[in-house]
Formats: structure tokens, C-alpha cells, sequence
């Protein structure tokens, strides 16, 4: 299993908003910019207040973190991820499922996915 560092400060935030490709999905939308470490990918996950009270939001950041873990092996390194949940979605389309397919939806769009030889 790869290691996975998490997004943490506002600017790395800001970094790849501005600067990265925008995919997008039914439920999350995602930015994607090669960062200059390659041995490793970057993931952030960003959900508005606005949204849904706090324990909606975890939910949330739960489900798309756990999808992201199984499709981690699969992906190339040295991406930095940032997800964002639609502001005019609705939570309870927060399921596992939904979260799979916009993320599988994304990564091939982006081409993210090791060719197997």
C-alpha cells in the first residue's frame, strides 16, 4: 500500500485550486496537479460548511477517503488530489457507491490508472 500524505495547509490548498485540472463528477468534483514529489501523491479534501453540519461533512470526508484507499495501488504518483463535494447535491446522494463511480469517472478522465503490461 502506498503512503498518502494529506493536504493540510491553506495555501497547498490554493496551490492546486488554481493551478490544476478540474474533473468532474455527479456528487465530487476534483483538481489534479503534478506536485514535484513523485514518489508520493497528495490528497486533500474539502467540504463547505455551507453543506451540511459537521457530522454529514465527516460522513462525507469518510466515504471519499475510504474510496480513494482502494483505488490508491492502481493510481500513478507524484499527483497532488484535492475533492470537493457539489454544493448543489444533496448529502444523502453520499453513498458509497455514487462515491466509486464519479471517482472512477474522474481518474479515467484525468488518465490516472497504471496501464498493466
Amino acid at each position: 500500500m502506498k503512503k498518502t500524505k494529506m493536504l493540510k495547509k491553506n495555501y497547498e490548498f490554493k496551490n492546486v485550486l488554481t493551478k490544476g485540472a478540474y474533473y468532474s463528477g455527479n456528487c465530487i468534483e476534483a483538481f489534479i496537479k503534478t506536485n514535484k514529489e513523485k514518489d508520493i501523491n497528495l490528497l486533500g479534501i474539502a467540504i463547505s460548511v455551507k453543506i451540511a453540519k459537521a457530522t454529514k461533512r465527516n460522513k462525507i470526508k469518510r466515504l471519499i477517503r475510504e474510496n480513494y484507499k482502494n483505488y490508491e495501488n492502481c493510481l500513478k504518483t507524484g499527483e497532488s488530489i484535492v475533492f470537493l463535494w457539489k454544493k448543489k447535491v444533496n448529502t444523502d446522494q453520499a453513498t458509497f457507491e455514487n462515491i466509486k463511480k464519479d471517482m472512477n469517472k474522474i481518474f479515467s478522465k484525468a488518465k490516472l490508472f497504471v496501464e498493466e503490461e
